[in-house]
């Protein structure tokens, strides 16, 4: 549903093209017994969410039932999206898979990448960013390989607190490069224990994600520090990039290369995909960089034009020297993104940051005095762990099916020695009657 209402300028302006002076005036046509008498009980004025949500209750109702309420994040986040992301983006001029390497007939696609560049390298307060990866596991994974080439090393160090399936996908891409890769454990406090670092003396890079898994915020500066004494780079990776509306980006704190997921930045989650892979760095690496770089230059005339500046992906030009082997990007997704950013500015984007790390912290305050336990203390943002009673798994279980709530992401399975251990995620798409309503529930 489009929300895109008329101003009273807008109605004036459209009644005074008709010729008339009034909206009743429009209606005289239709014979009065046929009108409507008085004001029909509508209630008071929405926001697009609310209205959203009104009528989902509304559809609530009919044969297909409720939909589910979702508090699981991990890597895949539920939120409102803009109806101009979703105008923009279903334009015909954007919806294209076309590289455009023909810069005099891809001016417009051409800029609307090159925006995208910059708007995430204020974002992730990076030098330069490319025009964006698979998703954001590969990024993590041409991260590491990226690093590779820089440093000329063979160690690498990768946070446990990584998303398990980006760590996966990492380990696939660097098993041929004879690479060590060395997990790094975690602290008591839900962040991760560098240590293990200083014993690393071919450390090529070390891989961080803030928030992690876990949704704990890292301590990257002092990471960052530490890596730099080593002459190894700081790899920083992220699911939520919405947290750097709210917390210092990566770039401020001393991140060499910046990667990660950017679904959240207005692509719905879509059964899991597609995603968007998106990647900053120092420019100092820019030719190092895997994926292609769209630039600002100059024509003939002396006006501005941009062009495919770096495209060191593509094995037709470099062969064996290709710096990745991808040879596509999420092109929409990328401009998907752009058009979002764009949408809620910077003041909308700290607004919308701050108001998804309240709801979280209301939500873990009140199963914090419900009596649950909060397993980490270390900041968090959208997600947070609870420990539940042994035997919870029955009342989640039945919560998914009659409550149509499901209730977080039990973590055993990624980490054994997590048992009743639960990772719940709140957006602002909740309310507090939704959050109330988890707590009451999980408590029966």
């Amino acid at each position: 549903m489009r929300y895109l209402p008329h101003t009273p300028e807008d109605l004036e302006s459209m009644l005074k093209v008709i010729g008339v002076k009034s909206l009743e005036d429009l209606f005289n046509v239709i014979p009065r017994d046929s009108l409507r008498a008085g004001n029909m009980n509508l209630p008071d004025a929405m926001c697009e969410w609310e209205l959203h949500d009104f009528m989902s209750g509304l559809a609530d109702k009919t044969a297909a039932g409720p939909a589910y309420k979702l508090f699981i994040g991990a890597g895949s986040y539920e939120h409102h999206i803009p109806a101009t992301v979703a105008y923009l983006s279903g334009r015909s001029e954007f919806v294209t898979s076309y590289t455009p390497y023909q810069p005099e007939m891809s001016q417009g696609t051409l800029q609307a990448i090159y925006e995208y560049q910059t708007l995430v390298s204020r974002l992730l307060g990076m030098e330069v960013a490319n025009a964006s990866m698979y998703d954001g596991a590969t990024a993590l994974a041409e991260a590491l390989l990226m690093a590779l080439r820089v440093t000329h090393k063979k160690q690498l160090a990768v946070s446990s607190l990584i998303h398990p399936l980006y760590r996966r996908v990492a380990r696939t891409y660097l098993e041929p490069t004879g690479a060590e890769l060395i997990e790094l454990p975690r602290l008591a406090d839900g962040t991760t224990d560098f240590t293990p670092i200083k014993e690393m003396p071919d450390l090529a890079a070390v891989a961080l994600q803030s928030p992690n898994f876990f949704g704990c915020m890292e301590k990257l500066s002092s990471a960052a520090e530490l890596i730099h004494r080593q002459n190894g780079l700081l790899i920083t990776c992220f699911t939520e990039p919405l947290a750097f509306g709210l917390f210092k980006n990566p770039g401020s704190q001393g991140a060499d290369i910046a990667c990660g997921e950017g679904q959240s930045l207005g692509i719905p989650r879509s059964f899991g995909g597609p995603g968007l892979g998106m990647f900053a760095s120092s420019m100092k690496y820019v030719r190092s960089m895997p994926g292609r770089l769209v630039g600002l230059t100059k024509d003939q005339e002396g006006k501005r034009g941009f062009v495919l500046t770096l495209a060191t992906r593509e094995q037709h030009i470099r062969r064996e020297k290709a710096t990745s082997n991808i040879c596509t990007n999420n092109s929409l997704c990328a401009l998907t993104s752009a058009m979002y950013m764009a949408s809620l500015g910077g003041s909308g984007l700290r607004d919308l940051a701050h108001l998804n790390y309240d709801k979280t912290q209301y939500l873990k305050t009140a199963l914090k005095n419900a009596g649950f336990k909060i397993t980490f203390t270390a900041p968090s943002f959208n997600e947070f762990v609870v420990q539940f009673p042994t035997g919870f798994k029955t009342v989640h279980d039945r919560l998914l099916e009659k409550n149509k709530t499901a209730a977080g992401l039990a973590l055993e399975s990624f980490y054994p020695d997590m048992p009743d251990h639960y990772l719940l995620c709140v957006t602002e798409t909740k309310s507090k009657e939704d959050l109330d309503a988890l707590v009451g529930e999980v408590q029966a």
